[in-house]
Order: structure tokens, then sequence, then C-alpha cells
């Protein structure tokens, strides 16, 4: 069934059955929303001190720290957001929010739902129903549906509408339920059966999930996707414009009263936003509801469902009051009505300045100044509670949603349990067999106990992939416990609680593939066994919980890496087998007791050498102590059996403190980062457009002037055509679809596509959700699979896809960019009216940088850059306003003008930006052409091409005619016309004529000649080599969360290694060293490199540069950094641990630390490269860690000094394979083979080191 009509029955359902109360004079609550006098103002680095570079980072480090101590004064600047706003939203009307970028609509709206940043300053005084936001809980009373889709993508659509509504609950709809029963009754009204059915089952805490969601999904519309994933960058799912009304439904499933909404129409076509805020206006109409929706490019018959408007600019409330027009700066000249004088500049100050002198203006400050009388307030309206349900609900609901996440993330915890069962399996080449294995002396004891501290080593690894695990799933969690869905701890106890049979798991099989056959204590009982069994658990589970809550701590996946990596070191370090108890500093002692590892350590040591194995005396000693005991009391372990119990006690007591502090982090530490302010050199005034107003007109009414003024687009270019006939794409059946019963082997997306495109003519190619855009992929070259049948030529030749790239441009509709880089190409900035932010980071969408229009803006100028004759544009106007896509609009028509080609898909157009266009290809649903022509000025020859067919309904005055194309052809039209829209463009004369064009234009022109690319990048590879690196140059600088908290954790670690290791010369100094220095630059590095090579796909397929240049720039621009690492960790190292001072033996080894950091580095790009994302490339990174760790030559020595005992020849071979191994032998033995040779005491060395 088509989704309009869906949606109209559903409404009249609903209409229907929440007008039975009015019939018993039942009152619903409602709220009335003041904000008197509002002021927001941010403090924000200006300038250039606003880019993140690495002396910003530093300075802004010294300066905060300094102005903390009241010692220096803040250099931080005002940054005014709203200035003194007031305004009234009354219940049951609807109020539509429209201002240009960065006027202030997202922080207005998060200032009436209560949520506005604690860092801003704010000043003036917002009420419900008279009420001050501390006397009820506004996140509970209101819904703030962001602009950013942030969900769960291994949840459906219907399970998260589902989980929403559990953890929302009913408000006080089951009291008025029950209110209404009563006066029902009284009034001895029967109610209707089908009416009384569904408000008991939606307004009924505990049965409203399903009637809820399932009516949220025919009016939102979803309901076609309902049980598809949502989808990330692991999993395929659902479309933007999808994402976007599930991002509403959300919180229109809840019992919050007020709603507002910012830009949730992005990604939607015109009639499916119609449709949506229609089933929202009457809905607020029935319940006298209070809405604000801010919404971009709003069409005139979506306009027309609004009450009020309020126009913001520049943080000023310029209007509120009945829907009227108002216009910004660069659009102000068309609209000077003072024909006599000549046209200046209003600001936004003058315009609120008059409206607050106008009628409408001075009737709002009169209501203003009347309190609202508290006694009319509905006691139900405000909510006092801060949770929708009861805590044990709470907890059982994420309990369920965390199973069934576990559920589908099933593979990873599958791998981690394979990983497991390889590094035990290879654990066995030590051959630690019982008939190899002898434990007859304290040579026996060292192998044993490095197998334990392996094991230990091994369980830790294991829990450290939580890390970025607990990472991704944090954006979600903040989004959802800021809504109040659920507090902290009910998120945190079944993250934990749930992942305690994993553990069980994972540990059981570590300990029975590893503890007879390396030949552990076998009592003849299983005791000894179970015990460490046990004790890992607990281990494992104290890792994971440490890991966790370094994630929430951080926040930041390089950040929490980087803190997750010193954590790391400070608990092995001190564990008790890198350096031993007596080894260590008695300054740094509370190190060791605070260690978790320490107790691990000590636990397992004394659970396996108080054993009967152990427990003879050597036959050369000369004390009475057994051999296990001798051997603990050597290694500085305590030889006591009760230390088991303690090691056990202490790991589950850390277990309980890291997992409720983890609680405690997130519940209280900010997650969102500073905000900074980039100003224009030029002042701040926003510069006087190229062009004075929209050009929706043709190419005939550009004026003289306007070329001379036009720049960057103006360089010489040959004009091409492009023709495609009889286009055919399928792709292979997929395997749900032929389980269903299609026969079909493949699936088609275009069925026989024809037409042309030519120069200096502006094409929209519309359709249906899964119509357009697949063509224009196709005729760019963008499709890497399926099957593509046609003739497709550029001028008459045929297209060489190999070089198509340097004629042609490709504007992709998500807007990805490097985000640590700065837009600088004057002319082209000028051209897309980015001037102004000709410094500013990119940043990452949704987090920091530039905003939604302002990125689509610099998407368009990056394809403009190459100055192409053929431009392709995915929807180059989706989530921009009215006034930012004029912007983008005027530049595409102004590009079309000097005679190129461009071809843009269009998703819900205005009248004046759908007019910009020639001509129209329009698609069905399954790929077939149903109008392929001129579209005419103000669209006449569609409108009268589609009126001209019988049945078809005349289009309304006024009405959007792409809204009314896309209506009058969908599939349900077409069936209840009775027509086919496919066979009737087949026969019409239109068709004919196209089909003339393009074989008109399939031939060449005489004299014309091919186009001819001697390469296939237009730039040599050295340019190209040079280019990538200069972009990673300033990617890196601007980085300062990558590089200089590399460099600062590096410097610290130096300290802490020089500390911890002074004056001891051993081999486990720099075996630490390369572990944990090399590990955590291996998994630092992953995130940067996931994000860039996003925008490396599409660079590379946009023809900039090949993949060995990339990552050419890629490996050099990491060179430097490691340099100064390696010199910062050396010099402090090498001075404080005693090495030999010697030049040689210096720089030998900086030799060797620098390439060891170089390829772990290096190794943590790869693990990246062949991943789908970083949290997946560290858990594959990590069995290799371990199995690097077993066979370095430490945990393991390669030779072992007696005949009693030798690794067999495979086993060396693995040790000769490892990567630590040699960087291990050249620290060390380069440094000190020699201080060895000397020292009388060798075989006590030796023996320490084992």
């Amino acid at each position: 069934m088509n989704f309009f009509i869906l949606a109209s029955s559903a409404l009249y359902f609903f209409s229907k059955a929440f007008r039975v109360p009015l019939r018993v004079g039942l009152d619903l609550p409602t709220i009335e929303v003041r904000f008197e006098h509002l002021s927001v103002d941010a403090e924000a680095r200006v300038g250039s001190r606003a880019l993140p570079t690495i002396f910003n980072f530093t300075v802004n480090i010294v300066e905060d720290f300094l102005n903390y101590l009241h010692i220096l004064p803040s250099r931080k600047k005002p940054f005014p957001i709203l200035h003194d706003v007031s305004v009234i939203i009354k219940p049951g009307r609807m109020t539509l929010l429209l201002g240009p970028p960065s006027s202030g609509k997202t922080t207005l709206l998060l200032g009436l739902a209560g949520k506005l940043d604690k860092d801003l300053k704010v000043s003036g005084r917002v009420t419900y129903n008279g009420h001050g936001m501390d006397e009820f809980v506004p996140q509970r009373t209101s819904a703030y549906i962001s602009q950013n889709d942030l969900h769960i993508g291994e949840l459906t659509v219907r399970e998260t509408l589902a989980f929403s509504v559990r953890y929302q609950g009913v408000g006080a709809k089951y009291e008025i339920l029950a209110e209404l029963a009563r006066r029902e009754k009284e009034a001895n009204i029967t109610p209707d059966p089908d009416v009384d059915i569904f408000m008991k089952s939606a307004w009924n805490e505990g049965q409203e999930a399903n009637v809820v969601t399932d009516y949220i999904l025919k009016i939102l519309g979803p309901e076609i996707c309902a049980d598809i994933f949502v989808g990330d960058e692991l999993i395929r799912g659902i479309s933007g414009g999808e994402r976007k009304r599930l991002t509403t439904g959300e919180m229109m499933v809840g019992p919050a009263r007020a709603l507002f909404m910012d830009e949730i129409s992005t990604g939607l076509d015109s009639s499916t936003t119609y449709q949506i805020v229609n089933s929202i206006r009457n809905s607020i109409h029935i319940l006298q509801g209070t809405a604000v929706i801010s919404l971009l490019q709003p069409a005139p018959e979506t306009y027309d469902l609004f009450d009020d408007i309020i126009i913001l600019s520049d943080g000023l409330i310029v209007y509120q009051g009945p829907r009227e027009n108002a216009t910004l700066r660069k659009d102000q000249e068309q609209y000077w009505a003072r024909c006599d004088e000549t046209y200046k500049f209003i600001t936004a100050r003058n315009f609120s300045e008059a409206f607050q002198s106008i009628h409408v203006g001075r009737k709002l400050g009169d209501e203003l100044a009347v309190p609202f009388d508290k006694s009319k307030s509905h006691h139900s309206a405000l909510t006092t509670k801060r949770y929708g349900i009861r805590k044990k609900e709470l907890l059982k609901a994420c309990t369920a949603r965390e199973y069934l996440l576990m559920k589908r993330n099933s593979f990873v915890y599958i791998f981690k349990m394979t990983q497991v069962s390889s590094i035990s399996k290879g654990s066995t080449l030590f051959k630690f067999l019982n008939a190899y294995m002898h434990k007859n002396t304290t040579t026996d004891g060292a192998v044993f106990l490095g197998a334990l501290y392996y094991t230990v080593l091994i369980i830790m690894y294991n829990g450290f992939s939580e890390l970025a695990l607990s990472i991704m799933k944090l954006p979600s969690f903040y989004k959802q416990w800021d809504l109040l869905f659920f507090p902290a701890w009910a998120y945190a106890l079944p993250t934990w609680i749930l992942k305690i049979p994993i553990t069980l798991v994972e540990v059981s099989i570590w300990v029975c593939m590893t503890y007879y056959v390396i030949g552990f204590e076998a009592d003849h009982s299983t005791s000894r066994f179970f015990k460490q069994l046990f004790l890992l658990i607990c281990f494992n589970q104290m890792a994971s919980a440490l890991f966790r809550l370094i994630a929430a701590l951080g926040r930041n996946i390089i950040v929490a890496n980087t803190f997750g990596s010193c954590a790391l070191f400070i608990v092995l370090v001190m564990g008790g087998f890198i350096l031993s108890r007596d080894n260590v500093k008695q300054w740094l002692i509370w190190g060791y007791w605070i260690s978790s590892m320490m107790y691990a350590q000590n636990a397992i040591a004394v659970n396996e050498f108080l054993g009967k194995s152990w427990a003879h005396v050597p036959p050369n000693s000369t004390g009475t102590d057994t051999l296990g005991v001798s051997f603990l009391k050597l290694r500085g372990i305590f030889p006591e059996a009760r230390w088991y119990w303690i090691g056990a006690g202490a790991l589950l007591g850390y277990v309980l403190l890291f997992n409720f502090l983890f609680t405690v982090a997130l519940a209280y530490l900010n997650r969102k980062d500073p905000p900074s302010v980039m100003q224009s050199k030029r002042g701040n005034d926003v510069q006087q457009s190229t062009s004075a107003r929209f050009l929706s007109s043709r190419a005939g009414s550009i004026t003289e002037a306007d070329l001379k003024n036009r720049r960057g687009m103006i360089l010489p270019f040959k004009p091409l055509s492009i023709t495609f006939d009889d286009i055919r794409y399928a792709v292979d059946m997929p395997k749900e679809m032929k389980a269903q019963g299609v026969i079909e082997d493949r699936l088609e997306f275009l069925k026989g596509v024809s037409g042309a495109f030519r120069p200096g003519v502006l094409t929209a190619l519309m359709g249906v959700t899964g119509a357009g855009k697949t063509t224009m992929d196709v005729l760019a070259g963008r499709k890497t699979s399926g099957y593509i049948e046609g003739n497709i030529s550029i001028s008459g030749y045929p297209k060489q896809q190999e070089t198509f790239a340097q004629i042609a441009g490709y504007c992709e509709q998500t807007d990805i960019h490097s985000p640590h880089v700065t837009m600088y190409i004057e002319e082209v900035m000028e051209l897309v009216e980015l001037t102004p932010l000709r410094e500013a980071l990119v940043g990452l969408l949704g987090v920091n940088g530039l905003s939604t229009e302002q990125r689509k803006q610099l998407t368009v100028a990056v394809e403009f850059v190459v100055n192409p004759s053929i431009i392709f544009m995915d929807e180059p106007t989706s989530g921009l306003d009215a006034r930012a896509a004029a912007i983008v609009m005027r530049t595409v028509r102004n590009t079309v003008d000097t005679g190129r080609t461009l071809v843009c898909t269009i998703h819900q157009p205005s009248i004046d930006i759908f007019d910009a266009f020639d001509e129209l290809l329009l698609l069905k649903l399954g790929g077939e052409e149903i109008y392929v022509g001129p579209s005419g000025r103000h669209s006449s020859h569609l409108i009268k091409y589609f009126e001209g067919i019988d049945g078809v309904p005349k289009i309304k005055d006024g009405y959007n005619p792409a809204t009314w194309m896309l209506e009058i052809t969908s599939v349900a039209q077409e069936a209840a016309l009775g027509i086919d829209f496919r066979e009737l463009y087949k026969n019409s004369e239109m068709y004919r004529g196209n089909k003339a064009l393009i074989k008109e234009l399939s031939v060449p022109v005489a004299g014309a000649k091919d186009l001819y690319f001697q390469t296939k990048y237009s730039q040599s590879f050295f340019t190209q080599c040079m280019a990538c690196f200069w972009k990673q140059h300033w990617s890196y600088w601007r980085n300062p969360l990558y590089t200089a908290v590399r460099l600062i954790f590096t410097f610290f670690i130096a300290l802490m290694f020089g500390t911890i290791f002074w004056d001891l010369e051993s081999k486990r100094f720099n075996y630490a060293a390369i572990l944990f220095l090399g590990i955590q630059n291996a998994t630092a590095v992953q995130p940067v490199i996931a994000i860039e090579r996003t925008v490396f796909y599409r660079e590379r397929a946009a023809g900039m540069y090949s993949s060995l240049p990339y990552a050419f720039g890629q490996v050099m621009i990491e060179l430097p950094y490691l340099f100064i690492q390696t010199i910062i960790y050396g010099v402090i190292v090498y001075a404080m641990v005693g090495f030999e001072w010697t030049v040689t033996k210096f720089f030998w080894y900086l030799f060797f630390m620098y390439f060891t950091l170089l390829y772990f580095t290096l190794y943590g790009m790869m693990t990246v490269a062949v991943s789908p994302n970083h949290s997946i490339a560290a858990i594959i990174a990590s069995a290799f860690y371990a199995m690097w760790n077993l066979f370095c030559g430490v945990v393991v020595p390669k030779t072992v000094s007696g005949d009693h005992f030798n690794i067999d020849e495979s086993v060396n071979e693995l040790v000769e394979l490892s990567i630590d191994e040699p960087q291990l032998e050249g620290v060390f033995f380069e440094n000190e083979v020699e201080n060895l040779e000397e020292d009388d005491n060798m075989e006590e060395i030796e023996e320490d080191d084992l």
C-alpha cells in the first residue's frame, strides 16, 4: 500500500481517537512556552588562535592552567549567539523557525528544551506555563529532535522505536485514560470498540510499545524499512532520508507535549516532508501540543501548514507572528520597494527594532508583560519525574537492548574467542610438554613464570578491545542519556553483567587448551586448575572494566587509546615480572601495590609454585626452602599460600571499583568539544555576493558586468556533450530475495534509459527514492560492481573511463573532506561565497568545523577547482536552508552559463530552484524514464505534458510543480488511473525527438577530435606525491589530539621509564619500551587513517591521484614526527637508565628505536587498510601483538643454557620472524654486550634476563 494512503488512514483513526476526550469535557494538558530577554554567549578563541595546531594546543593548555590559577586573564573572546530574545509559543499552534546559517536556530531550540551547554553564558528566563526550568524536568516535558542522526546501527528501525517507547513510558496518559473512563461511565457513553482498544493499548504502561511504534511507522513512512537495520559504516542500512524520519519518530513516540525539531526535512523529498509536517500539525491541533520546527527550503504547501513563523537573524528575532516573508542581506535588493531611493542594506537589528514597533511586536510585548496564570496549568502538563518508567523497568529495557546488541555483534565475540584459541595453540609451540620440561632448577621456574606472565598478558590484551567497542557506543549513549531515556547506571550494569558469560567462555578456552599442555601444576585433584581459571576470569573482568573506564574518561578514540596504553604500561611494568618487587625504588613502591597485575601475577605464581612438583628441595641447595618457595623469593613474589586469595579478592575489588568509576564518568563528564570561531581577516561583515539575485532565468539574462565580475570558472575549457542510449544497470539478485521465491538471476535498477546532456543546459535528474541517483553514477563511472549495458559517448566519441575524471567532476551528496585542512582557493571560494571562511577548518560532520551548508558549498568548490567540462552533482541543495540553497544554485547557474554541461539529482527543490533547471529527466520506480525534455519557464512545458494525460489532476495555484509531478506519477496514482507513464512517453513526440537528438550528438562534429590524455591523472606522479604530502602536513599539524598528545605521552612515558629503571640495565626494560610505545603508536594511528581513508576513496574516484602518492604522503609525514618522538624518548631514557655514554652506542640506540616506532606505526596503518573500520582493526592487530610478544625472546628465550631444555627449531624460526626480536637484540646487545663481557657476575645477569 502507498505510504500516503497508509498515513492518511492512520491520521483519520488518530483524529477519531483523540476527539473522544473532548466529548466528555476532559481538558488535555497544554504548555505555553515563553522566553524573556534570553541572551546566550560563548567564549572562544578567534582567528588563527582557533586553529587546533600543535603550537596553539600547547599554548592553550598553558594559558588555561594559568587562567585557572588567576595568574593570566583569559584570552578567549565573547561570541554572542542570541541577543535579548523574547517570544511566546502558544499551544495548539505550529510555529516555523527560519533563519540563515549561524543565526542561532539550533541554540534557540536547545534553550527552549533546556539543553543548553553549561559552558555557555545564559541570561534571561525560559518558562513553561509560568514555571521556571528548575521547577520541573524539561528533558521529559519537551523533546528536542536533533539535526544529527545518531542511532545504533545494529538495531532495526522498529526496534529503535520500540526501545524508545519503553524508555520514555506513557507519561500522564494513564491518568488521563482513567479519568476518561470515569467520565464516560458517568455520562453513559459507550466508547467505539476500535478506538477504545487503541487508546487503552497506547496509553497503558507496558502495552504501548507495539501500538505506538506501528502508528509512528505509518505516519512517518519508514514502515517499508521497519525491519531493516539502521546501519553504519559496517552494516548496510537505511537511506539518509529514512534515518531522518527515524530521528523524528524516536522522540515523537514519547509522551512529551512540546516538540522542538531541528531541520527534520533534510534528505526528504517535498511530498514526504509535506506529509510528515501535516501529520505533526494534526497531532498538535488535536492534542493542543506545542511545536517549533526548523525547516530548510520549505515548499509553499508545507509553509502553509504553519500557524506562526519566527525569523531569526544574527541572534535577533526580526519577526514573530503570522506567515509573512522576510529577506536577508544577500537577497534584499530584489525585494527593495522604494524605487525612488538607492538600495541600502538593512541590518538584522534594524529589522528587530522595526518589528517591536509594529502592532504585532507591540502585542507580543503586552502579552509578555502579563505573567502566565499558573492556576490554569494542568497538573499533568509538566513532568517532575526524572525518568519515564520505574528503575527496575529501565534496567530490564537496557539489559534487553544490550543482549540484543551482543547477539548482533556475535562476530566480534566469536572472532575474539577464535583469536584466543589460535594464540593458545600457538603457545604450545613452546614445546612446554611434560616430556621435555623439568621442574628441577630456578631456570625451569623462570620459564614457567614467563608462561604465566604471558597468560596474564593475553587476558589483559583481550580486555583492551573493550576500549574501541565502548567508544563506538558512546555517541548514541550520550544522546539518549541526555534525553533522560535512562540513567548511567542502567546502561553500565548490563554492559558489565552480560559480558561475564563471554569472559567465562574466553578464559575457559585459554585455560583448557594451555594448562596441561604447558605442564602447569597437576595435583591429583583439579583444584589448582580451577583456581587458575577463577583467577583469570576475575582478571579479565578487571581488564575489561579498566578499559571501559578509560573509554568513558577519554571519550575520543585517539585520546582513549593513548591513555589506555599509558594505563597498560603502568599496570604491566609494576606488575612484578618486568621489574621485580626488590628492584622497585622505594619512592615508587606505591605503584607496585596499586598495580592490579601485581595481584594477578602473585596469585597465579603462588598457585603454581606451591604445588607438589615444586615441593622438593634442590640437591645443591644450602637452605630448607622448597624449589618453588626459593624461586618465588628470588623473583620477589610473596611465597605464602594466602596470597592467592588476597590476589583474587583484590581483583574482584578492582572490578567493582572500575565499573563504579565507569558509571560515574558516564554521568558527570562533559563530552563536548570547546567552541572555536573563525573570523575572516576582512572583518565580521559578510562580503557582498558576486550576483545580487538568484538567476532563475536563462543565459540571456546575464549582464556584461556579471561576466566581468565572475572569477574562477572562466578558465579555458572545451564544451562537451554526453549522450547515453538504452542504458541498463543490474546486480546479482540478493540471496534474501531468491529465498522469497524470486527466480531472476539479476535485479535491474535501470531499464533502457536514454538521453543527452548538452553544454550550457542545466538538467535535473529526478524520481522517487531508488530511481535517479543510479543513472548518474553509471554515467560518471562511479559504479564499480554490477552489470552495465548500453552506449555512452562524449561529443560523439566513445567514453574512456580511464581519463574521464580529467574532464568531469562529481559532487557527492555526502560531504566528505579531510577534517584538519582549511579552504584556500581564492577565486573558487568567491564563486561559492565562502571567502569569509577561507581559513576555517573543515572539521568532522556533526562534531566541529563547518556547518552543513558550508560543507555542501565546499563540496561544490572542490570539483570546480579542476575546471571540468562536465559536472555531475548529487543533491547539491540537500541539508541547506533556502538561502544557502540559493547560493549553491547561483553558483550552479553561473557555471552552466559559461558553457559547461551540468546534471543534478534534486530531492525537494523549491519553486525557484526547480525553475532554474532547463531540462528534466524524470524516472519512475524501477529505473524507467517517463519524461525527458524541457521544463519550460515556470515549468510550463512539464505541466502541459502531464495535464494533457487523461485523468491526471490539474496543478493547484501556487503549488510546487516538483511536488505535484512526483505525486501524480507515483505507483499508487498509476494504479488508480490505470495508465503506464512509461508507455505514454515512449509513444510521444518528445521521445522521438530525443532519439533524434541522441543520434545527432552521437556523431562527432566535422573537424572535432577525440579527447586524448597521455596519462590517467592530470598531474605527474611527483606532483601527486607532493600534493598528498602537503595536505597530510596540514592535517597532522592541525590534529593535536593525535600529534601533540602522542609527543606528550612519549615525554611522560620516558620520565616514568627512566625513574622506574634508574640505573637498572635489563633486557626487560627495552622489551617494555618497545612493547608500550610501539603498540601505542600503532593503536593511535588507526582512527586517523580510518577518517582519511574515506576521503581518499572519494578523491581517488575523482581522479585526483592514485593510491601510491596517497600512501607516500601518509607515510612520509609520519617520519619527522617519529623522529621527534624518538629524540624525546631516547635522550631522557638513555640518560636515566644508565646506558654507556658513547656517541656510537647512543646513535645506534636511536636508530633501533626510530625504526621500531616506524614499523609499529606502519603496521597500524596496514591493519586499517585491510579492515572495514578502526575498531575491527584494533581487534585484529591485538592478535599479532600477542604473537610478537610471545616470540620476541623475552617471554620465551631463544636459547637457554643447559642440555636439559631446548626449544624446537620451528619455534626458533618464529622467534627469528618476530619483528620485536631483532630490535630487542639490537637495542640491548649493541649498548650493553661489551659491559656484560667485562662483568664478573655474568651468570647472575643472565639469570635475571630469563
